[in-house]
């Protein structure tokens, strides 16, 4: 809930900009928190993301001697459960928004650019953030959010199973080439029930293929698919030969619910394709591990950059505008995100804040030096103002492609059409946003 007093005339703007539902956002406003209060949203759907919010609570209330009330969500209904907060004038002044929402929140205009507040504040180092984590952060050319966690996509291997078949470690630091990662994945399925490799045949994995391969989900100028482009279905391919061709992936016995995790966790899988937020769950597993760079393609290693950040709405003004400037500054800042360090759950955005991950494994350190650019160079994740629409488009009928059902090229000429339709619409509302502005 937000400590903001909400008008006819902002609620009127949310609606008509974002395209919502307006049922009851004009029935007048909620008594909410006391004014001055420091009002932030965040997903939390679970006990020790509990505990990482309340710590951050206290931090707020600590630095700036006010009351924190933060809005937790689990995270499947944070995204609806925002979207009736903005129509309504309920929102909190600052608002946690993962990567792929800040196009759609930026494009709608339920959320403000906050390029003034940076430049009107000399405290606050934005060079400080990863530069993964500022463009993740921006839209058409202005800064909407401030980051909160960045990783890149790592490569985890069992060192057990690779010791046992007498094969050398791959290289901490150099990432292996496609050809290499191949051979290996190849060589230790040999074993009944082994195999060498496995990550989820959808999107949000087979995208690093596409990036290292020199591709990507949408042309230069973001108005029609490029995933028909001979770079992108090098990706597509190579990722889905390793499951059709080459069969070095576990089974996969649904594609809606198939967890690369629990395969690898089973401890007769080589390699994984992971996020290092996935640290935490592999200290479980029951044999020696590590991590190292995500594999070579023709464009180099270039796996996909995700993050999180904080944004303020756009009917957040006056008083409450400095609270929220105040909010999110504190909440971003080195002192909050070495607790979220602490707590193990994500790379922070800021050089300036502590690792996230401590040993074991030993080559945690990766992941720093590949948001820095000194390993690899991970790519921020390209999404549309759509991007849910795309998403929910692409997994329709392309992981079908990874069961041998269908050819890629097949699937990409069905899909290319409406593919070409929403990046149209994507470019339309780029477009408007930037008139707007």
């Amino acid at each position: 809930m937000s400590s903001s007093p909400c008008s006819r005339r902002s609620l009127l703007k949310l609606a008509a900009a974002g395209g919502l539902a307006a049922t009851g956002a004009l029935t007048g406003c909620s008594t909410g928190p006391p004014p001055g209060t420091a009002t932030w949203s965040m997903w939390s759907s679970s006990p020790e993301e509990l505990k990482v919010w309340n710590d951050f609570s206290r931090y707020v209330e600590k630095t700036m001697h006010v009351r924190s009330l933060s809005s937790l969500t689990p995270s499947a209904g944070y995204a609806p459960k925002l979207d009736l907060q903005l129509v309504s004038g309920t929102a909190s002044l600052v608002t946690a928004l993962n990567g792929w929402m800040i196009p759609t929140y930026a494009a709608r205009g339920s959320h403000r650019a906050l390029d003034d507040l940076i430049a009107q504040d000399p405290d606050f180092d934005q060079d400080d953030f990863y530069p993964a984590s500022q463009s993740i952060s921006s839209f058409a050319g202005k800064t909407y959010a401030i980051g909160f966690d960045v990783a890149p996509a790592v490569l985890y291997y069992n060192k057990t199973l690779l010791d046992k078949a007498g094969i050398a470690p791959p290289s901490r630091t150099e990432p292996m080439t496609w050809a290499a990662f191949r051979e290996l994945a190849i060589e230790l399925s040999g074993p009944k029930g082994q195999y060498g490799f496995t990550c989820a045949p959808l999107m949000d994995d087979l995208i690093s293929w596409i990036y290292s391969a020199g591709g990507n989900v949408m042309n230069e100028k973001q108005d029609a698919s490029a995933l028909d482009s001979p770079e992108s279905l090098d990706g597509i391919n190579f990722l889905v030969d390793l499951f059709v061709k080459d069969r070095v992936t576990p089974p996969i016995s649904n594609l809606v619910t198939e967890d690369a995790l629990a395969n690898f966790l089973q401890g007769n899988v080589a390699f994984m394709q992971n996020g290092p937020w996935q640290v935490l769950n592999v200290r479980d597993a029951k044999f020696a591990w590590d991590i190292v760079p995500f594999p070579a393609g023709p464009a180099g290693s270039t796996p996909r950059v995700s993050g999180s950040s904080f944004a303020i709405p756009s009917g957040v003004e006056g008083d409450d505008l400095d609270l929220a400037w105040r909010l999110l500054k504190t909440l971003t800042s080195t002192g909050a995100l070495d607790i979220y360090a602490r707590a193990g759950r994500n790379n922070p955005a800021r050089y300036s804040a502590g690792s996230a991950f401590e040993p074991p494994p030993a080559n945690l350190g990766i992941v720093q030096q590949i948001l820095a650019g000194k390993v690899g160079g991970g790519h921020p994740y390209d999404v549309t103002t759509n991007w849910n629409r795309v998403k929910q488009l692409l997994a329709q009928d392309l992981p079908r492609a990874f069961l041998g059902e269908v050819t890629v090229p097949g699937v990409l000429r069905g899909l290319t059409p409406q593919l070409d339709v929403l990046m149209r619409q994507h470019k339309d509302a780029v477009r408007q946003a930037t008139e707007n502005a």
